[in-house]
C-alpha cells in the first residue's frame, strides 16, 4: 500500500491548532508570487472535506488551486488528524470552527469550497458570516431534509422507531469496527467513484488511517446520533434561496450517494448559482477528475470577480 508520507508531501504545510481545548489538524500553501493588486488573486480559499474524509482528500487540488491563491484546509472536529472528540456534533458546531478559524489566521473574505457535508458546512457558514465569505464553491451538496419530505408523515413514528434502534452505541460500535477494515472501507468508497481506477491504495489510506485513532469509536458514535438530531442542520433550500453570495455547484452525473437531480432542483433555488455537471463522474469530482476541477474553480473565481468588480 502505498505510504502515507506520499500524499502528505502534496498538502502543504500541516500544523495544529487548539480550539476550545480540542486539537485541529490544518494545512496552508502560500502562492509563490501573490498578486496583492489583484483581487480575485488576491482571495484566500479554505477547502472543507466531506463525512470520513481528510485534508489528504484535496492532495490533487491544494498544490493547483494554492499557486495563485493562498489555500487552507482543515481537518473538521471528529475527522482526519483532529481530534475524535465525543462531541454534541452538528452543522452549526462546524461552522463555529471554520469561522474562529477564519479569525485567527485570515480575517479577510475568502472563498470556501466544500465537498459533500463540506459543501453543507460552508453554505451555512456563508449564511451565518457573511462578512467572511465573497463566494461558495459546493461539491455534491447534501441535504438532511430530503429524507423527510420522500417520507410519509403516517410514518414517521415508525422511521424514528428505526433510528432510535439503529442508534444504539453498541450497535454503532459494532458496525464502526466492521466498516474500518481496509477491506469493508474499499468497497464504501468505490460507491462515491464512477472510475474504479480513481481508488487506488493512496486513497484508501487516506480514508482508512483516522478510524485507528484514539477515541475514534467514540467519536463515530456521536456522529451517528447527532444525524438524528433534529437541530444537526439549518434548512439547505431556505439559505440557498436568502443567500446573496456568488455559488458554485459542481455534480457528477453518476453520483451514486445524491441523485444528481437534486443538483438543478438547488439551482433553481437562487440566480447566483452557476451549475456545473459533469459527465461519468461520481459524488467526489475534486478527486476523481482533479485538472478539470481544478480549472473549473480558478477560472470560476476569476470570471466572477471580475463581473462583480465591474458592476
Amino acid at each position: 500500500m502505498t505510504s502515507s508520507a506520499d500524499w502528505q508531501q502534496r498538502v502543504g504545510n500541516q500544523r495544529d491548532w487548539v480550539w476550545r481545548g480540542w486539537q485541529i489538524r490544518y494545512t496552508y500553501i502560500r502562492p509563490q508570487n501573490l498578486v496583492e493588486n489583484n483581487r480575485a488573486k488576491s482571495l484566500p480559499l479554505i477547502l472543507l472535506h466531506g463525512f470520513g474524509a481528510s485534508i489528504g482528500h484535496w492532495r490533487q487540488n491544494l498544490e493547483v488551486l494554492g499557486s495563485s491563491h493562498t489555500v487552507y484546509a482543515l481537518d473538521m472536529l471528529g475527522f482526519g488528524a483532529s481530534e475524535k472528540a465525543p462531541a454534541n456534533y452538528s452543522v452549526h458546531l462546524w461552522v463555529e470552527q471554520i469561522y474562529d478559524f477564519w479569525k485567527a489566521f485570515i480575517r479577510k473574505p475568502v472563498i470556501l469550497v466544500g465537498s459533500s457535508i463540506g459543501s453543507l458546512i460552508s453554505l451555512a457558514a456563508a449564511t451565518k458570516y457573511p462578512q467572511m465569505v465573497e463566494g461558495v464553491v459546493m461539491i455534491s451538496l447534501p441535504d438532511p431534509d430530503i429524507e423527510k419530505e420522500a417520507i410519509p408523515t403516517f410514518l414517521y413514528p415508525l422511521v424514528s422507531a428505526i433510528k432510535s434502534f439503529v442508534a444504539n452505541p453498541l450497535l454503532i460500535k459494532a458496525v464502526f469496527y466492521l466498516l474500518r477494515q481496509p477491506n469493508m472501507l474499499r468497497r464504501g468508497v468505490t460507491l462515491a467513484y464512477e472510475n474504479p481506477k480513481a481508488v487506488t491504495d493512496e486513497l484508501i489510506d487516506i480514508f482508512a488511517k483516522p478510524p485507528q485513532d484514539r477515541g475514534s469509536s467514540r467519536a463515530f458514535i456521536a456522529l451517528v446520533k447527532a444525524r438524528n438530531n433534529p437541530d444537526y442542520s439549518p434548512n439547505v433550500k431556505k439559505m440557498l434561496s436568502n443567500l446573496t453570495t456568488p455559488i458554485l455547484l459542481i455534480w457528477g452525473e453518476k453520483d451514486k450517494i445524491i441523485p444528481p437531480a437534486q443538483a438543478c432542483e438547488f439551482a433553481r433555488q437562487n440566480q447566483n448559482i452557476k451549475l456545473i455537471t459533469l459527465e461519468n463522474v461520481g459524488h467526489f469530482p475534486h478527486d476523481e477528475c482533479p485538472e478539470q476541477i481544478n480549472q473549473v474553480i480558478l477560472d470560476w473565481i476569476d470570471n466572477q470577480l471580475t463581473v462583480s468588480s465591474e458592476q
